[in-house]
């Protein structure tokens, strides 16, 4: 039996979304990888452009990749004290985004470690998602740290608005 994040399909489905898989990946959807900071500002405001690219991963307007150490670390930062008052959620409000990202995004292994790169080693594993799930772009604020580094590794660092406007040329 298949499994598509936490949810067993049954077995005449597995082939189906192998298929399905398979034509995504010939369409040439995009893949991105999300930094923690965008995942922070989606949950602070509704209206920005973070908020955006959250929805358009929920909507699987493009891949959204992750990894294992990625997802820890969402769930380790929006569920601090802190950061619970700024976003006015609770840690199950928390789960409960975390748990549909796992639905929706393409688990990336990570094989080999690139580590130290970044001057932020909480930033590392951001990066080695992008590289092992070969994402066309980094989605984050802290273009400054990421920029030099990722473009060795032929992936773009790009701010929401960047992925919001995108986005909405590939929908006209």
């Amino acid at each position: 039996m298949v499994s598509l994040g936490t949810t067993p399909l049954p077995g005449g489905m597995s082939k189906l979304y192998d298929a399905i898989l398979l034509a995504i990946s010939f369409c040439g959807m995009r893949a991105y990888v999300m930094d923690t900071d965008v995942l922070v500002a989606a949950f602070r405001s509704d209206a920005d452009a973070s908020r955006q690219v959250l929805e358009a991963a929920r909507a699987h307007r493009f891949e959204l990749l992750l990894s294992v150490p990625l997802m820890l670390e969402y769930e380790s930062v929006l569920t601090r004290p802190e950061q619970l008052v700024a976003c006015r959620a609770s840690r199950e409000d928390v789960s409960a985004v975390v748990d549909e990202l796992a639905l929706v995004g393409k688990r990336v292994k990570l094989m080999i470690r690139t580590r130290p790169i970044l001057p932020d080693p909480n930033d590392e594993m951001v990066l080695e998602t992008a590289i092992h799930g070969r994402a066309d772009a980094i989605v984050t604020f802290n273009e400054r740290d990421f920029r030099p580094v990722a473009a060795r590794f032929r992936c773009s660092v790009v701010r929401p608005g960047e992925i919001v406007r995108a986005l909405v040329k590939e929908a006209e």
